[in-house]
């Protein structure tokens, strides 16, 4: 069965409160980052995965996110999927 490297990218919805975000953004001017004006941090997951078929595993990983990856409440995520290299 073909491998799958997944990448999901989570990130707090516009609106929602990002306190390590903002915690960044008011500790760079004091390193001399002035030109900085926003501040977002987020998450990054990677999986690898066996499947039939890259739809099936991004099925999968959608369904990972909306069960435990994520909190579709506070955060938004983007699946990235793409088929391992056979040895």
């Amino acid at each position: 069965m073909p491998s799958f490297e997944a990448r999901v990218e989570v990130a707090h919805l516009p609106g929602v409160a990002d306190p390590a975000g903002a915690t960044v953004e008011r500790a760079l001017p004091a390193l001399g980052y002035t030109n900085v004006r926003s501040v977002r941090i987020g998450k990054t997951v990677r999986l690898v995965l066996e499947a039939p078929d890259a739809d099936t595993a991004r099925r999968e990983v959608e369904e990972m996110c909306q069960r435990l990856l994520a909190n579709p409440v506070i955060e938004a995520y983007d699946v990235t999927v793409s088929e391992l290299a056979r040895r």
